[in-house]
């Protein structure tokens, strides 16, 4: 018993013999091993704290990430049209709370609403030379009943009825070349017909102006287009026609379209640029426009990034990148689109900084409107002010976000720079881009919004929402040339028809830049 005793001890030094112990050496062996159990059980006890442990902190990090992702989702649903840069109609039927007029993006104004001081007005009045005048008299007299003729008349009372007339129906002229026999020596000579009229029968110019014009101004479908040719003026045009009348138009209208590139292109001063997707068959490409207050020329490309080359003058955008890699040039942000992301911050985000920031720019911008309708440049002291005011709530808003949690990676083994908030990302803009966000204030002739381009990029995508898609990128290119040619006839105060009909020559002499 000793000797085993002996043994059992030097497996198992941790525990030491009890001079004493009651039960002997069996009593011993039974105690070592419940001792080996006790510590084999707490081993497997610290293995599953451990497990337990990891579990939770990967729990935690599921909990943060996903709080994460229905902030992220809260805020996606919260946008509209009014603080964002989504378009009215993906609003859907529960159209947002219309803001009061001081909440605004464009801010409060001191003139009153409606038709300001000099502006001539469409009111309907009385003209002084009608086209058909009707004589109503009475017949007898409303006293005794006695007869009336018109030589009692004394006096009368107007009232006139504006009205379209009856819609003209189609006129045919026949052109009629002879042939004419010479009496001297016999030959015969046959006229020649005019160049426009080429073959026995076809339509004319004021038929096929109207098509262009219905078509691509007003965006009307081809069939719809031949419902309208019938009702109005009796003429029953098949759909394919009103297509190679376009097509026709889009071929005698391309060198003038490429004209006004060119003029865009070449001339200084400040230009408005833009970007839509356009859908081609069953492809997505783009549809790009480049304007200023005269002329207007839109392109369809496969890829977003497709610039014009040799652009001067000062570029006014919406800070999409790749306009920042054309050289020797200027930059101008749209803060049109800045007020309406502060818009999401203050409302959805609570972020304080971003009212402050709101009102500080549209303060500016009505000081700049100001100075520009008085012909008068703003004070440096006013424009220093501005500037000190804004890189303060720059400096407030990097401050308040660099103060926050980092965003959680949205995956394991995510690559490039971390995710920051869309608060972070506008002030690191405004920090980065103050002279292109600020350049309204030293420049008389950069606006404050790219409201410009947006105006003529607007009804392409209605005409998305009519038509669906283009049959081919021919088509979509057909409809960019003669759109621009449609738009800035409109810009030169010209009648579209009128210019459809004069034809490239006309529209181009004197053309305003």
């Amino acid at each position: 018993a000793k000797a085993l005793g002996q043994v059992m001890a030097a497996a198992s030094p941790t525990v030491e013999q009890q001079p004493g112990a009651v039960g002997g050496p069996a009593e011993l062996i039974r105690l070592r091993a419940a001792n080996a159990s006790l510590r084999a059980d707490n081993e497997s006890l610290r293995a599953e704290i451990e497990g337990l442990q990891g579990e939770n902190e990967g729990l935690r990090a599921a909990n943060a990430s996903l709080q994460q992702r229905v902030e992220a989702l809260e805020r996606q649903v919260g946008l509209n049209s009014s603080n964002s840069s989504k378009p009215p109609s993906s609003d859907g039927q529960r159209k947002p709370r219309k803001p009061r007029r001081s909440q605004s993006t464009r801010g409060g104004s001191d003139k009153p609403s409606g038709g300001q001081p000099g502006h001539p007005g469409t009111t309907l009045r009385q003209t002084a030379d009608p086209d058909h005048i009707e004589t109503h008299r009475p017949a007898r007299c409303a006293d005794c009943g006695a007869a009336l003729t018109a030589a009692d008349s004394v006096s009368y009372a107007r009232r006139q009825v504006f009205d379209l007339p009856p819609p003209p129906r189609v006129e045919v002229t026949e052109h009629r070349a002879h042939t004419c026999q010479c009496p001297a020596c016999g030959h015969r000579t046959r006229a020649e017909f005019p160049e426009n009229v080429r073959g026995p029968v076809q339509y004319g110019p004021r038929i096929k102006a109207m098509t262009v014009y219905l078509q691509n101004w007003h965006l009307l479908p081809e069939d719809r287009l031949a419902e309208l040719f019938l009702d109005l003026h009796g003429v029953d045009i098949s759909a394919a026609t009103l297509a190679n009348i376009t097509r026709a138009a889009a071929d005698s209208w391309r060198a003038c379209s490429e004209r006004i590139r060119d003029l865009l292109v070449a001339a200084d001063g400040t230009k408005h640029l833009d970007e839509t997707g356009f859908r081609i068959t069953a492809c997505g490409q783009w549809l790009h426009v480049i304007c200023t207050r005269w002329l207007t020329f839109y392109r369809t490309s496969e890829r977003r990034g497709s610039l014009l080359a040799g652009l001067r003058g000062c570029l006014v955008h919406d800070h999409w990148k790749p306009y920042f890699t054309v050289p020797d040039v200027q930059h101008a942000l749209c803060n049109a689109h800045h007020l309406r992301e502060l818009e999401a911050l203050a409302e959805l985000d609570g972020e304080a900084w971003a009212r402050p920031m709101q009102d500080l720019l549209r303060m500016a911008s009505r000081a700049a409107g100001i100075a520009a309708e008085e012909g008068w440049t703003l004070p440096p002291d006013l424009v220093a002010w501005f500037e000190q005011r804004y890189d303060r709530l720059v400096a407030e808003a990097l401050e308040y976000h660099e103060g926050l949690e980092p965003l959680r990676p949205a995956g394991k083994g995510k690559k490039g720079r971390p995710k920051r908030r869309p608060g972070h990302n506008l002030a690191l803009r405004f920090r980065d881009f103050k002279t292109e966000t600020l350049r309204f204030l030293h420049e008389p002739g950069v606006p404050f919004t790219n409201n410009q381009a947006e105006r003529d990029l607007r009804m392409m995508k209605l005409r998305m929402k009519i038509s669906g898609a283009f049959r081919s990128a021919q088509g979509a290119a057909d409809f960019a040339t003669l759109r621009s040619v449609l738009s800035t006839a409109q810009k030169q105060g010209r009648n579209r028809i009128e210019a459809l009909m004069q034809g490239p020559a006309v529209l181009l002499e004197g053309l305003r830049c």
